[in-house]
């Protein structure tokens, strides 16, 4: 990993219509050959932050603040064509549920090559060769018949697995995976990390990597930023956040995770102290920011 920022997010704040804040002047870097975790609670802004870097945030939502470099294109400096065909060829998805994220009506042999072909224009005959390849790379044992099927005739896991081959298909130098295990078993969630971590490490992909789950973050990547109401509050080295965390809200975060080490004990919530000095400093913030007028 090495020379300039894969991605780099500078001071990046988003609002709602009626002018509530989602992202708090957000700045963060993922080099090239990096995973980057985003770690928090539900509506941390984890996948908002992800949806920003794609390009496909909810109408509701307006930037109104900072800028995202891909790559050393500024985004926000580009036209909207121009820019969604640099999203298309360079940067990559993995949803976080594979059954809601495949078209049902459609069999996966097209929905994979479709990219491919309409927006990078590749030729169909070499757009199915490459799928049946990664198909046989994600460890799906018939490909030809997989490329066939409906999304309703693979098991949770196959399905995201097709998702992981789809993502790496076209070699993109970023991919955001939102939550890609959230909504597997223990047993397949851990084959599909595994997998997801071979293949960003042969092709040294960079990951930006959305989670609420921190055994997740410490088993695959390599920093990480913690964030609260849009906010991050603490980033580190993995190993680093893991062995000495600063914030009291990180530190609070890992007492509160389960350990299987420990199956019967209590689940410990986020003290009250801890959230009422994380709202202190959301407050302070948001009293220190205005809106850039334009």
């Amino acid at each position: 990993m090495s020379g300039s920022p894969c991605l780099d997010i500078a001071c990046l704040s988003a609002t709602l219509a009626n002018g509530t804040r989602v992202l708090r002047s957000v700045s963060l870097t993922v080099a090239p050959g990096e995973v980057r975790a985003l770690v928090g609670e539900s509506g941390a802004g984890k996948s908002m932050i992800g949806k920003a870097v794609l390009g496909v945030l909810p109408p509701s939502v307006h930037i109104v603040e900072g800028r995202i470099t891909l790559e050393g294109t500024e985004l926000s400096a580009m036209q909207p064509k121009p820019r969604r065909a640099l999203i298309g060829a360079r940067t990559a998805l993995i949803p976080q549920d594979p059954l809601t994220a495949l078209n049902p009506s459609r069999r996966i042999g097209p929905q994979m090559t479709d990219r491919l072909v309409k927006i990078l224009g590749w030729e169909t005959v070499r757009a199915e060769t490459r799928i049946r390849q990664l198909l046989d790379e994600v460890q799906i044992r018939d490909p030809g018949r997989v490329v066939r099927a409906y999304p309703h005739e693979l098991s949770g896991g196959m399905r995201q697995r097709v998702l992981i081959a789809a993502a790496f298909a076209a070699e993109p130098r970023l991919i955001v995976a939102d939550e890609p295990t959230t909504a597997l078993d223990v047993t397949v969630q851990k084959q599909i990390l595994k997998l997801l971590a071979e293949m960003q490490r042969d092709r040294g992909t960079a990951i930006l990597f959305v989670t609420h789950d921190l055994g997740v973050v410490a088993k695959i990547s390599q920093k990480v930023s913690v964030l609260y109401a849009g906010k991050i509050v603490e980033e580190a080295d993995t190993a680093a956040l893991f062995a000495t965390p600063r914030h009291a809200y990180t530190r609070a975060l890992m007492a509160a995770t389960p350990r299987y080490t420990d199956p019967f004990a209590s689940l410990k919530p986020v003290d009250d102290a801890v959230l009422a000095g994380l709202a202190a400093e959301i407050a302070e913030a948001d009293r220190s920011w205005r809106a850039p007028r334009g």
